[in-house]
């Protein structure tokens, strides 16, 4: 609805009475109100340029509204609460030289009322936290998870991953990897290791075995199956698959040769009615790219949405840290 600046109480209060009449006539006939408009990709980009330029000024009161009581995330394998972040975030200063850009949006529908946007940010400056000062340049993989909260949108999930060359990435420390071979392969294929044993936490630890599994044996078949109609993914190195087409046609080609899957510290989430986030880590054992990245820790956010009685992989973000 556009308001006309002319006459703003009058049209408020026709909106409200006309709401009214609505409700009372739905109600009247046995019929559910309709539900509210479905937001546009540009609609949460807007929110999300919001948010950047309050994270830029440390505007932790910002933040209060804007993340869900539910918000997670990982960092460094820290799984970290609203609390969290917002405490983090009042101690962030940054200075931004030649402009911070978010471009590019792509919007994927979880349900009505849980939203993923992905986007590129373009971050040039530095931010100062935790009395360390850290130098941010070029574009950045970034997506956002949106949970409709009454008439306002809330944040339960943000992550960022700079967008690399995965041929140019820097070799894993090789220090103590024969241990830590050892170690993830004694574990491979052990199944999950949650932290908090909830129903949820292990309904998801067990859909995330069986996507890591079909993903280690290259399985479109299972991928398919255990994949949501619509679903994207970033990966570690920023590089974002928009559809089920593309995601599915990654992860089953022939560049990861993957022996063994790990996975532990899972630990579910409900965001909304049937959806849940799963955060957790991964531990493998084999090649990528040609590179041995056994050892190599996977920082997993997993979201999920319940179809039919069963779990099934909508987005992921994975995070090296």
């Amino acid at each position: 609805m556009i308001l006309n600046p002319r006459h703003p109480l009058s049209i408020l209060a026709g909106a409200v009475v006309l709401a009214a009449c609505e409700t009372a006539s739905a109600s009247s006939a046995g019929i559910a109100k309709p539900t509210a408009a479905a937001p546009t990709a540009d609609a949460l980009l807007a929110l999300d340029r919001q948010a950047t330029q309050a994270y830029i000024e440390g505007d932790g009161n910002f933040f209060e509204g804007l993340l869900s009581d539910k918000f997670v995330k990982q960092k460094d394998g820290s799984r970290l609460g609203k609390s969290d972040v917002i405490k983090a975030i009042r101690g962030v200063k940054c200075e931004v030289k030649k402009g911070w850009t978010l471009t590019r949006p792509q919007m994927l529908k979880i349900d009505k009322d849980v939203y993923v946007l992905s986007y590129v940010s373009d971050r040039q400056g530095s931010c100062t936290a935790d009395g360390k000062t850290e130098k941010i340049s070029g574009p950045a993989r970034a997506a956002t998870v949106w949970v409709r909260n009454g008439e306002k949108w809330q944040v339960a999930f943000h992550g960022e991953n700079p967008i690399v060359d995965p041929a140019a990435a820097p070799a894993a420390d090789k220090k103590n990897e024969s241990d830590k071979n050892d170690k993830a392969a004694a574990g491979a294929d052990a199944g999950a290791s949650p932290v908090a044993a909830t129903p949820l936490t292990d309904a998801l630890m067990a859909a995330e075995n069986a996507i890591w599994g079909a993903w280690r044996t290259h399985d479109a078949g299972k991928v398919d199956a255990l994949t949501a109609s619509d679903i994207a993914f970033v990966d570690i190195f920023g590089t974002f698959t928009p559809d089920k087409s593309a995601t599915v046609k990654d992860w089953t080609s022939a560049l990861c040769q993957i022996k063994g899957v790990t996975l532990t510290n899972g630990v579910g989430t409900s965001i909304a009615p049937g959806v849940g986030i799963l955060t957790l880590t991964g531990t493998v054992v084999g090649t990528c790219g040609g590179q041995d990245i056994s050892g190599q820790k996977v920082y997993a956010n997993s979201v999920y949405v319940k179809t039919g009685g069963a779990w099934k992989w909508v987005f992921g973000f994975n995070s090296p840290t």
